[in-house]
């Protein structure tokens, strides 16, 4: 859906995207990898309006590498 604009599961065109927040206690669309709101890593949202389908995706490489020397 990212990339081809495309919901995979109804075949529809109404994708609309949601950014990450990071909120007080944890609250938003985040990975938390540290003890404060300014080390998480921002998770967006795809979500096709039509059928409700949702992706997440984290969006920069950088922030890809800090889950894989955190989690990996």
């Amino acid at each position: 859906m990212k990339n081809s604009q495309t919901c995979p599961k109804c075949q529809q065109q109404r994708i609309i995207r949601i950014p990450g927040q990071a909120g007080a206690h944890g609250s938003g669309n985040n990975i938390p990898v540290g003890f404060t709101i300014f080390s998480s890593i921002m998770v967006t949202r795809f979500v096709c309006t039509s059928c409700g389908f949702s992706e997440e995706w984290i969006e920069s490489p950088e922030d890809l590498e800090t889950l894989a020397e955190k989690f990996g």
